[in-house]
């Protein structure tokens, strides 16, 4: 199934993220790069911002976010409204992170995980469907919790 995705990165990750984006455009994806595209340190909630931005406003439909590690740059994508970012280091959790929570946006560590494996990854996440049923009750519950602020 074809879809708009946007990616985003530190510096750390300028090598994965263009090996991701070929993954994804062999596979018949638009992708929106947010950047970065320098090796010069960078501060990733710029980048897991606009990524995040940008799948909440509908600009594309999902997101893939790559730093060292992925954390920092998935903490800055959560605190979008909208947004339920997860980190995952191999296929079993991007699986779930679909089926049970239908994440937008996939995170990962360029310092965690090789191009092979971020490849399975992706194509893990980006291949489930979302179950619905009792999980939609506990994402909606999820999302709930940005309306208590």
């Amino acid at each position: 199934m074809y879809m708009k995705i946007g990616i985003g990165n530190d510096h750390s990750a300028l090598e994965l993220k263009e090996e991701i984006i070929s993954f994804l455009r062999e596979k018949g994806h638009e992708v929106t790069d947010y950047g970065t595209n320098s090796s010069e340190s960078c501060d990733y909630p710029v980048y897991g911002e606009k990524v995040a931005r940008a799948v909440a406003g509908g600009e594309v439909e999902q997101g893939i976010l790559i730093c060292g590690t992925g954390l920092g740059i998935s903490l800055a994508a959560n605190k979008v409204k909208g947004i339920r970012a997860a980190v995952c280091s191999e296929p079993f959790t991007a699986k779930m992170a679909r089926a049970h929570n239908n994440c937008n946006i996939l995170a990962f560590g360029a310092r965690v995980v090789g191009s092979e494996l971020a490849k399975m990854i992706v194509g893990t996440w980006l291949n489930t469907e979302f179950e619905g049923g009792r999980h939609q009750r506990r994402v909606d519950m999820i999302m709930e919790i940005e309306e208590k602020d």
